[in-house]
Formats: C-alpha cells, sequence, structure tokens
C-alpha cells in the first residue's frame, strides 16, 4: 500500500473524548490485572488512531501548505488536541493510582510511569487557551516562512530553493544571496517579533498557571527531560566553550588562511568550506535515492530491506516545491506501521545529509513500531537524534556512492559541520534559558542577546554589518526550532556528541561500532536517555572527558587531511 492511498477521516474527538473517558472508568474499575491490561490496549488502539489521522495531516499540509483541505484539518486538530489533553490526563493519573501499577510496570517498563509523571505537571484545562494560541501561532510563523518569495537574479525563490546560491563559490554571488535571504527576513521583522513575543509571554503564562517560576522548568518537563536536568546542560555549555569552542575557532581560522582572507570572516564567506565549491550529490533525487538504497543494502541486510520498504511504498517526499514547509522531519503512522521522511531536496550536500539523517530516525522507528506502550517506541528527544547523526557517520563508506571523487572533500565538511554546529546548537539552548528567564524583554534586547553570545560561541562571525539581518543579531529567526520547540535544539548537541562518539569508535573497529548502534537503536524508547548510553556501551556528553576525548580524536583527523582536498 502506498502512501497516496493511505486514508484520512477526521475523527470525531466529541466520540474520541467520550472513549477515552470510559476507558479511564474501565480501569479503576477493573477487577484484576486481565482486565486492566485489556483496557490498556483498548486505549493503544484509540491513541495509534487519533496520531494517525494528525500525523497525516501534517505530512499533508507540510507537502503543500497552500491546500486549504489539510490547512483546515491542520487548524482543526490545533484547536481540537488541546481539549482531549484534559480526559488524557485523568487517563495517565489513573494509570499512576492503579492497583496494578507494579504489574504494568513489570511487563511494559517503569518508564512510562516516570514520564508520566513528568507528564501530569505540563497540563491544566486553564492553560487549554495558551495551548490553542500557541498551535496557531507556530502554524503562523511556518506558513509566513513556507510562503517567501525571495527575489534574486531576476526569479523569485523559497528559503529552500535559495539556499544553494548561498553557498556559491562565487564570492560576490554568494554574499548576494545571502543579502536577498536577509532582505527577506528584514522585510518581516516586524511579524516575526511580534510571533516570538507572542510565544514568549504565552509560554511564561503556562508556567505561573501551572506552579513554576517561568517557562524554563515547564519547557523542560514538556521535553519529558527524566534523566538530567539544567544545571546538567549548563555544565554541558561550559564544556563546549572550553573544549570545542577551540576547535571550532580554529577550523576557521585555517579556512580564512587558505581563502586569503582576515579573520574573522563574514557569515557569507563562513558559509563556505572549499574555494573550489562544496561536494555535491551525483545525479537527480531519483537517483540520490538509489544511492541511499545502495548504502542502506550494503550496510545490513535489515536496513536494506528498510529503506526498500520506504520506497515501495513512496514514504518519503524529498523535491522543493511552492508551498512546501521548509526543512526536514521523520515521524510515523503508526496504524501503517511505517514511519515517513519530509525533505527539500536543493541540489547541495544536506541532500544526502537530511536523507540520511531522516533515515537513522525511520530505521529506529520502523524497528520499535510495534512496541506496546506507542510511548516507547522513541526515546526522548536527544537519544531519537543519536539514532539520526549516528547514522550520518555510518555512511562514511559508502560517500563515494553519493560524492563520487568529492567523497572526501564531503567527509571533511561533514566533521567539520559537526564539531562547529554544536556551539550554534549550544548557543541556541543557552539564548532560550535567557530568554525565558527574562519574559518582559523587548525583541530588541533579544536581538541584542544573540548578538552577545555570538561573540562566545561563534568568535568566527564577523558583525559588521555587511549583512544586515545577520550582524544585527537577528539571525536565530531564521531557527525553526526557537519558534517551534522551545529547549529542543540541545538536544542536538548532546546526541551531536554522541554521534561523534560513534564516528570516533568506527575509524579503528566499524563492525563494533555499528553493533553498538544496533544495541542503542533496538531499545526503543524503554529507556531514559543516559541508560540507554550505558546499555549500548557508551559514555554520557555530560562527563566532560566524553567531549575532551571526540575533540582530541578530531582534530587529529582533520589535521591529516591532504590539503589538496581543502581547495
Amino acid at each position: 500500500m502506498k502512501f497516496s492511498e493511505f486514508q484520512y477521516t477526521r475523527p470525531d474527538m466529541g466520540a474520541v473524548k467520550a472513549d477515552l473517558c470510559a476507558l479511564t472508568e474501565a480501569l479503576r474499575t477493573a477487577p484484576d490485572y486481565a482486565a486492566a491490561k485489556d483496557v490498556f490496549l483498548r486505549s493503544q488502539t484509540l491513541e495509534k488512531q487519533i496520531s494517525t489521522a494528525s500525523n497525516l495531516v501534517t505530512i499533508r499540509h507540510s507537502i503543500n501548505t497552500r491546500d486549504p483541505f489539510y490547512e483546515a484539518e491542520s487548524t482543526f486538530f490545533n484547536t481540537e488536541l488541546p481539549l482531549l489533553e484534559e480526559a488524557r490526563q485523568t487517563w495517565t493519573a489513573a494509570m499512576l493510582e492503579s492497583p496494578f501499577r507494579a504489574q504494568f510496570a513489570k511487563e511494559y517498563g517503569d518508564i512510562v510511569f516516570l514520564n508520566a509523571e513528568i507528564e501530569l505537571r505540563t497540563f491544566s484545562p486553564r492553560i487549554i487557551p495558551e495551548l490553542q494560541k500557541e498551535n496557531d501561532l507556530v502554524q503562523a510563523y511556518e506558513k509566513l516562512l513556507a510562503g517567501a518569495a525571495i527575489p534574486f537574479e531576476g526569479k523569485t525563490y523559497t528559503i529552500a530553493q535559495l539556499a544553494p546560491f548561498k553557498q556559491d563559490p562565487d564570492d560576490a554571488r554568494r554574499l548576494a544571496a545571502w543579502k536577498a535571504e536577509g532582505a527577506w527576513y528584514k522585510a518581516n521583522q516586524d511579524e516575526l517579533d511580534r510571533l516570538y513575543d507572542e510565544l514568549v509571554r504565552l509560554r511564561h503564562t503556562m508556567g505561573k498557571k501551572l506552579g513554576y517560576d517561568n517557562y524554563i522548568p515547564l519547557g523542560y518537563d514538556r521535553m519529558g527531560r527524566n534523566c538530567y536536568d539544567r544545571n546538567d546542560v549548563a555544565a554541558f555549555r561550559t564544556a563546549v566553550q572550553k573544549y570545542l569552542v577551540p576547535v571550532a575557532d580554529a577550523i576557521f581560522r585555517a579556512r580564512a588562511d587558505r581563502f586569503g582572507k582576515q579573520y574573522p570572516m563574514s557569515f557569507a564567506d563562513n558559509a563556505i568550506t572549499f574555494r573550489s565549491g562544496e561536494a555535491k550529490p551525483i545525479g537527480t533525487a531519483d537517483e540520490i535515492l538509489q544511492s541511499a538504497a545502495a548504502f542502506f543494502d550494503a550496510l545490513s541486510p535489515e536496513t536494506g530491506l528498510f529503506f526498500h520498504t520506504m520506497l515501495d511504498a513512496e514514504l518519503l517526499d524529498v523535491l522543493s516545491t511552492e508551498g512546501k514547509r521548509g526543512g526536514g522531519y521523520c515521524t510515523e503512522l503508526l496504524n501503517y506501521d511505517v514511519p515517513f521522511i519530509f525533505a527539500n531536496f536543493n541540489g547541495t550536500r544536506d541532500d544526502v545529509e537530511t536523507l540520511v539523517h531522516e533515515g537513522g530516525h525511520a530505521f529506529a522507528a520502523w524497528k520499535n513500531i510495534r512496541r506496546i506502550p506507542i510511548e516507547t517506541i522513541w526515546p526522548s528527544m536527544e537519544g531519537c537524534e543519536v539514532h539520526s547523526m549516528s547514522m550520518e557517520f555510518f555512511s562514511w563508506p559508502w560517500a563515494k556512492l553519493f560524492f563520487g571523487k568529492e567523497c572526501e572533500k564531503f567527509r571533511y565538511s561533514h566533521l567539520a559541520g559537526a564539531l562547529t554546529f554544536i556551539p550554534y546548537g549550544t548557543m541556541v539552548d543557552h539564548f532560550q534559558h535567557e530568554v525565558f528567564a527574562h519574559p518582559d524583554w523587548t525583541p530588541r534586547q533579544r536581538h541584542d542577546c544573540w548578538k552577545e553570545l555570538l561573540g562566545i560561541y561563534m568568535p568566527w562571525q564577523k558583525l559588521d554589518g555587511d549583512i544586515p539581518f545577520y550582524a544585527d543579531g537577528e539571525g536565530w529567526q531564521r531557527q525553526h526550532h526557537i519558534y517551534s520547540f522551545p529547549f529542543y535544539y540541545i538536544d542536538y548537541c548532546l546526541a551531536q556528541t554522541v554521534a561523534l562518539e560513534f564516528w570516533a569508535k568506527a575509524q579503528t573497529d566499524f563492525g563494533g561500532a555499528w553493533q553498538q548502534y544496533l544495541t542503542y537503536t533496538s531499545l526503543g524508547g524503554s529507556l531514559t536517555f543516559t541508560d540507554l548510553l550505558k546499555a549500548a556501551g557508551l559514555d554520557s556528553p555530560f562527563d566532560e572527558a566524553c567531549l575532551r576525548a571526540v575533540c582530541e580524536q578530531a582534530t587529529q583527523w582533520l589535521n591529516a587531511v591532504d590539503p589538496a582536498c581543502l581547495v
């Protein structure tokens, strides 16, 4: 069955709520564990139906944000899902209070109860209006960016379509593309500021209504963080400044020397790794998909079967088209037992990285999609990102499939990109902590904060006004997660650190590293993030020694690269 044949019917949310309330009562009055388990499994079926319908809408609306039907359905779920949350919370409370909790935990694991206790703290009927408004504001932000029409060289481009020009080897053309993009954001500055200002104040209000001091602890709870807190994250940020910022700074200093430019360079000059241009994937979108199939076939029989299932059922949408939401993601369709990959190919190496990255997510979902409870299909967010970022590094031996004679060029830029990304991602997290600690800041104060943090985490960026949007400290408004998923971004940094662990191990023992990856992935969300790492024999990124070790090995690899590859 192909994705186009998957049926969507708007659920009767009144009936869904009534069913969930009836199941909650049946759970409370269950005479024994067998009866309670039967009720629990029926609740799982109900949740799978809602998840599948909601995710179908999300995917189809993402593919074409101008489709009036799926825009209306997206608005429907934005309004109705918060209204369902009260019934869900009542169900969760009944599970926590069940006299059969120990038997549930023995059969399905205790993590569902740990997560449920956190989840209960994140909702009250009093915040339903704020949840609905939050959904509307995020959708407005996504629609604004999806509708971008940026004039450049006599044509108009979406943000995704303009991206290749921002990596053009010609200095003047590349700078012009950066300025064109920045001009579009500047033209929409008032709306971008308004949307985020409303989101910050709205989220602060939710935190206060739920008894938190501000949004920060609520944000952590909404992210389901069950094994570390803001102090651990702050310590990680300190380690990034101590170990990684100097490594990344050295990468950009060497780049400025190769380019014959003064350090620090502009945002546009820092956007390219080589004067001769970035490594580009070989072939059309279809050919890249076929190269991915060859990679997954060679990696293992299991990954090969997974990816051919995706291709045969057309569970990938990768072309960048007008009206399509930007970015990339993987989600799941539980009633069909399959994941789905969404991307925006633009002719750059990002096409391959995104495909393999989302392929890592999708492979993990494919392995775990029949798990009960469905809450244990995925681990927490940082745990999920380990699946994807590590898969990128496991593709290295097959880089020639995608990049031909430029494969070493790709490997260098990929590793350098991982090392230089972590300071950026950590800065995103630091910025959000500052913003939500100061919910009354003006938009200008937020921009000034971002500009100050740039000097700490990304000293290689020249803030000279050459590209006003970026140099004025406003570039954070390009980062979808800041609007849509507050406090998510540090998950990428933690996961990237673990992915670099896999990369380091694979340099000397690829088979052993792959087996560790399979161990980690096969556990789904049955353990906390730190316990998943222990189970797979991996170090925690919260251990300072972990970041220090990967920085040392990565520096050695980068320094050993043939200079001929760096032109």
